[in-house]
């Protein structure tokens, strides 16, 4: 038997420093002394240096031990986009020995109500702008401590109260709302400045924070992330990024939603361990006002996705700007296709490193080293972790050969919050965790994921890879973006349906198809094609094929 046809591991190098750390806090506390003076996270043209950090987040740590009845353990969920107020409630809810549960701001009240009740939250720092959904479901929760803060509530007076009156009166963003009892932010952090805080010491195996999947089938799960999860994961970026980085140096963009592991660890821990300035983005769907961030910023990093990277490549305010310091471009959250990948770099001079992570692996498993990277594929494993295929007849697969991916390391989460059977569903007798990816292991070390399990389509017995259709289409010209699925037929089992956002309006679905016929076997040419004007896609920015699958079930059904 050859060494390519033997059942494959690959492994990543020897993870260094996880024992120095108990917890995440071990961390922050060294970062916040040796890089005091450094900015370490700005909003809005304000900047809140290391120091700064460290006093806030211990006033909100005083006002949670001095003002409520919180203890070690309890959680409290943050409900926050990217602002200065993220990182302070979530360092001094850590310090106080709480479990952070990030909760995305776009909630819907069903959504809300599920996620609070199922995590057990008695805690919860909202921005003013969702107070009104909070206040409708308040009651079907245990939440007993409300704090409510307005978008600029950190900046300094009179831009504070300029921002926040635009935002409520002008742009009307924020619907009325009577929560009795809650407490302002600004007030939380003035009583608690009057008081000493405990710092609570927490062990590698205490949960950090509950991570909630994004519910692609079924009810949201809560990941429990330990600290040793997290540590493990800040110190596997250090290896696999940190040669590209300057310590204390880095200006990185984070329009990605801090509330979503792949910033939260990146930005908001990560980048955090190595003293660099993440810049926050609120709301990156305004795109002008994004672009005019990036105009006063001199960057030199950015943290994106591929739809963000189509989306700002399109515009040409964007490819006048400076990228003469842009040197990391980190993508992660959904596929990268190679047409936004060159395009990327055509436009900023800076090549794309992808990754790949779970929300239950806090999340990096993989990157590709910044000095070699292998365009479509997501990289070789971070230190410490072990990756293998399984084949459908659940054996261990060779080299070069499809299976669904499974990991195995420290940052592989301690389980699912209250669901046992899903947790061992997920995570077999010797820590494998299978993550519903269909992957290949290259025999260069490198790994490349062919398809979600769940989105495969299965076309007359031959199994089609959505990504490598789109990556076909995402090379034509009048494609801004598209997505494929399978819809049901009667001769083949399934038929391929492309839906497509269009560049060109003249662009029909005969030219998509023989564009398609050049690059993929007969039985991968979508059947159908559909224009739209725009793809259903998740508050990260990734595409929801599920959404589409749905509205074609529907359809038929009707």
């Amino acid at each position: 038997m050859s060494d390519n046809a033997k059942p494959a591991i690959l492994s990543g190098e020897t993870l260094e420093g996880l024992d120095d750390y108990a917890s995440v806090m071990d961390i922050f506390h060294a970062s916040v002394r040796r890089f005091a003076d450094k900015p370490a996270f700005s909003c809005m043209g304000r900047v809140l240096t290391y120091a700064e950090l460290d006093r806030l987040s211990a006033d909100f740590t005083a006002w949670l031990q001095q003002s409520t009845t919180l203890q070690p353990g309890e959680r409290i969920a943050i409900q926050l986009p990217n602002v200065l107020q993220f990182p302070v409630a979530v360092f001094g809810a850590l310090r106080a020995g709480l479990v952070v549960v990030n909760t995305n701001p776009l909630y819907t009240e069903r959504e809300m109500a599920h996620q609070f009740k199922d995590s057990g939250v008695r805690a919860i720092v909202i921005l003013a702008n969702m107070a009104a959904k909070l206040e409708r479901i308040l009651e079907r929760t245990d939440i007993q401590q409300v704090v409510v803060t307005e978008l600029a509530d950190l900046h300094a007076f009179p831009k504070r109260q300029l921002i926040n009156a635009v935002v409520k009166h002008v742009k009307r963003m924020v619907p009325a709302y009577s929560l009795p009892g809650a407490t302002p932010f600004r007030e939380a952090l003035r009583t608690g400045a009057g008081h000493r805080h405990r710092e609570v010491t927490s062990g590698p195996d205490d949960i950090a924070a509950l991570q909630y999947t994004g519910g692609t089938s079924g009810l949201p799960k809560g990941a429990m992330l330990t600290h040793r999860n997290l540590v493990a994961n800040m110190l596997q970026a250090r290896q696999a990024i940190g040669p590209a980085l300057a310590e204390g140096g880095e200006t990185i963009i984070a329009p990605l939603p801090v509330y979503h592991i792949y910033t939260f660890t990146v930005n908001g821990l990560f980048m955090m361990e190595t003293g660099n300035h993440s810049v926050l983005i609120p709301n990156p769907r305004d795109l002008d006002g994004f672009v005019k961030t990036l105009r006063r910023v001199r960057f030199t990093g950015f943290i994106g996705l591929n739809t963000l990277f189509n989306a700002l490549c399109d515009r040409e305010d964007f490819r006048r700007l400076d990228f003469s310091r842009l040197h990391l471009t980190i993508s992660g959250g959904m596929a990268l296709t190679h047409s936004a990948a060159q395009r990327w770099e055509a436009v900023t001079g800076c090549p794309v490193a992808e990754g790949y992570g779970l929300t239950e692996t806090s999340p990096i498993v993989s990157f590709n080293p910044v000095e070699a990277i292998e365009l479509g594929t997501i990289g070789k494993p971070v230190a410490g972790t072990e990756v293998k295929v399984v084949d459908s007849d659940g054996r261990d697969a060779p080299l070069e050969s499809p299976g669904e991916l499974y990991v195995r390391g420290p940052q592989v989460m301690k389980g699912y919050w209250n669901r046992d059977e899903e947790t061992a569903a997920a995570i077999d007798d010797q820590g494998w965790l299978r993550t519903g990816d269909i992957a290949v292991l290259q025999a260069d070390g490198y790994i490349r994921i062919v398809d979600r399990k769940k989105d495969m389509i299965l076309v007359s017995g031959f199994n089609v890879y959505p990504n490598e259709i789109e990556d076909v289409v995402a090379a034509h010209p009048g494609v801004i973006e598209s997505a494929a699925i399978g819809v049901p037929d009667a001769t083949s089992g399934e038929a391929i349906k492309l839906f497509v956002v269009a560049r060109d309006a003249s662009l029909d679905a005969e030219t998509l198809r023989a564009w398609c016929k050049k690059d993929l076997s007969g039985y991968k040419v979508p059947r159908y094609v559909a224009f739209r004007d725009a793809l259903p896609k998740t508050n990260v920015g990734k595409i929801l094929r599920r959404q589409l699958r749905d509205e074609e079930c529907e359809k038929a059904g009707a």
